[in-house]
């Protein structure tokens, strides 16, 4: 799982060209500049975000699990106005209007670990429902662009929090990422040592990250790796979560094995990402500390139907076990967040992401939550992101069934609004 391989950047690098070199990598430096005169205005008006009616459907509100028929949902630069009965909104004259009479309503989505490394897969994430999404790590800061091409764009790709390069043992190309990681290429042992690891983490900091993502074990999703072996030991993630604290950041750590997943949560890890063999005594820790768990069922899921062999049966293996984790999670009080792991170039609806967590015994309801309240707490975004509500975020999914009966309607949206855009 996690971040593929992508090509590096030109040699020819310099501080101040990393964030254009990372536009240029992620597809976005053509959607972000301004086109000639005659187009000016729609992009202006994009970058604040459309006014936007929607209404005649039903509204459900993840966290009170308030359903209202005949809703409407008034959307001004971006932002929900109001939204409730029409008998308790008033409709603005003139207003550009969505109908949606017999289908549901429901909050933008929240993808808490996704792998956007171009423009491509950022819109299709956002006509998949996510309208808000966790970077789980570039390559090359290609999610450092598309933040700033949903902050230029909001049409154009999910309202993104960036993670940056993988705070991992073996950079390989990405010392390239920046002229400040060349001098790791150096180290035999790789970024191992306490310095190097406060320099990587250093280097994201310098480079704008809102999280800081590591590794605690190896990769599931490369049948040469074993994902129970245990690449850095609590001291090291120590290192790196006090580094990422002096920024004011979190970390999410990739991680399977029961003692990698207990020694980043004891070392203070935000969310703990995969975490197939999570176990109780990590649990209870998890639950005391507030340390999410972001499972990525669909990534473990894809791995059952991969051609290779080694894959295949470690994902029929795998998602079983990762689905009774998630239930004792949720049982025993662990906030949890969905999240799809997309990468390489393709992008999972995070759609199915609430199917399986329903599937792995989660109520309807409460499998939405994962995707919408949940998340958005993760984030920081409370207050702003996984509700329709004044002063929220003017995301909306509309959904041709109710989700409360049917969640598989949420991996199909009838219809997707970006900050008052209906796309």
């Amino acid at each position: 799982m996690c971040v593929e391989d992508a090509p590096p950047p030109s040699s020819r690098m310099t501080r101040r060209g990393v964030l254009a070199a990372a536009a240029a990598l992620a597809g976005t430096a053509a959607a972000v500049t301004p086109a000639p005169a005659a187009s000016a205005a729609p992009f202006r008006r994009g970058a604040k975000g459309g006014d936007l009616v929607v209404e005649g459907g039903t509204l459900l509100d993840p966290a009170t699990g308030e359903v209202t028929e005949d809703a409407v949902v008034i959307i001004e630069n971006g932002v929900v106005r109001a939204a409730g009965a029409r008998g308790d909104v008033a409709v603005p004259r003139g207003a550009e209007v969505v109908d949606a009479h017999g289908k549901w309503i429901l909050p933008g989505l929240v993808d808490a670990h996704i792998h956007l490394n171009t423009a491509t897969e950022a819109r299709d994430a956002v006509r998949q429902g996510a309208t808000s999404a966790r970077s789980g790590s570039t390559n090359f800061y290609q999610d450092i662009a598309v933040r700033e091409l949903a902050r230029q764009a909001p049409a154009l790709a999910p309202r993104l929090e960036a993670a940056g390069v993988f705070v991992t043992p073996d950079l390989g190309d990405t010392v390239l990422a920046d002229p400040d990681l060349t001098e790791l290429a150096r180290l035999e042992d790789g970024v191992r040592s306490a310095e190097a690891l406060r320099r990587v983490v250093e280097v994201n900091l310098a480079r704008g990250v809102d999280w800081v993502k590591t590794r605690v074990n190896e990769r599931a999703g490369l049948p040469e790796q074993d994902p129970l072996a245990q690449v850095y030991s609590y001291g090291q993630l120590r290192e790196i979560v006090t580094a990422a604290r002096r920024g004011g950041k979190g970390v999410l750590c990739h991680s399977y094995a029961e003692k990698g997943c207990h020694d980043a949560v004891t070392a203070g890890v935000r969310s703990l990402e995969h975490g197939v063999f999570v176990g109780e005594r990590t649990l209870v820790e998890m639950r005391r500390r507030g340390t999410y768990f972001t499972p990525t069922l669909s990534a473990i899921a894809g791995l059952a139907e991969s051609s290779d062999p080694v894959l295949a049966e470690r994902g029929r293996t795998y998602l079983p076990v990762l689905e009774q984790a998630v239930l004792a999670a949720h049982e025993r009080g662990v906030p949890l967040a969905a999240g799809t792991d997309s990468s390489g170039g393709k992008v999972k609806p995070i759609g199915r992401e609430i199917e399986l967590m329903h599937s792995a015994g989660l109520s309807s309801l409460d499998a939405i939550r994962t995707a919408t309240t949940g998340a958005a707490r993760l984030l920081g975004r409370e207050r702003t992101v996984g509700r329709l509500a004044r002063g929220f975020a003017g995301d909306v999914v509309i959904a041709d069934g109710d989700p409360l009966a049917d969640v598989t309607v949420l991996k199909r949206p009838a219809r997707v609004v970006r900050a008052g855009v209906a796309l």
